[in-house]
């Protein structure tokens, strides 16, 4: 009865600390979306993205509506998104977006993170052209055909249109077409449950199973730093 018990509370504090990573990213998306457009989602199409994607792991609303309001303060912390590049073991490579008030700390721990998960920090533009960066939107497929979506979407960037483990639709278009995208999304009525900026790899690379545990407890250990908001890799 005890180990069920050690085993739920662990399960429970691990779901904590994913919810509360997931928060403080949120939260510093927030800064950074109001520092460049304010504090008016109307008015803020990277401000509208980040309160969907909030609402979509139910983040509270006044969850929300603090941290744009903590965005407006005059000694809120300044967040800059920086890019990281590196390899891990086995020559897979990783990208590592960050949020950070302190490009000194961040480089820092970055490289540390890397030197000790038996991977290799590199230059910027040394992993990035391996990979498309692409924009993200998962939306409710209710009402919805995928053939006629790809005609009407074409215009706007569409590169990708496909469906998730869970029936939602997913698209994707080019980094310079998000903005186009997500207006062309919300003047059609089309309900975004969220949408991402991603980094999708033009090939990926096959290992063993023990090798992408070793490279899987490299991207935990990035994944766990408060800087890192999200890795990306080319790992098949």
């Amino acid at each position: 009865m005890g180990r069920i018990f050690e085993v739920r509370k662990s399960s429970m504090f691990a779901r904590y600390d994913r919810m509360a990573k997931q928060f403080s990213r949120v939260g510093k998306e927030i800064a950074i979306a109001v520092k460049k457009g304010g504090p008016e989602p109307d008015t803020n199409p990277m401000l509208r993205r980040v309160m969907q994607n909030a609402k979509s792991f139910n983040m509270p609303k006044d969850r929300i509506e603090a941290a744009i309001k903590n965005a407006m303060g005059k000694d809120t912390s300044n967040y800059d998104e920086v890019l990281y590049e590196g390899y891990a073991p086995y020559g897979i490579a990783l990208l590592v977006v960050t949020a950070t008030d302190n490009t000194t700390r961040t480089v820092a721990n970055v490289r540390s993170h890397f030197n000790k998960g038996g991977g290799t920090p590199g230059n910027s533009g040394s992993v990035s052209f391996l990979f498309k960066h692409l924009g993200m939107f998962k939306l409710k497929p209710e009402g919805l055909n995928m053939d006629e979506l790809e005609l009407e979407l074409i215009d706007f960037g569409l590169e990708e249109v496909g469906e998730d483990s869970e029936g939602n639709i997913i698209i994707r278009c080019g980094f310079t077409d998000f903005g186009n995208m997500q207006k062309a999304l919300e003047e059609k009525g089309i309900t975004i449950i969220s949408s991402e900026l991603e980094w999708i790899p033009a090939n990926t690379i096959e290992v063993s199973e023990e090798q992408s545990e070793e490279v899987f407890k490299l991207i935990e250990r990035l994944e766990g730093d408060d800087d890192v908001q999200h890795v990306f890799h080319n790992m098949a």
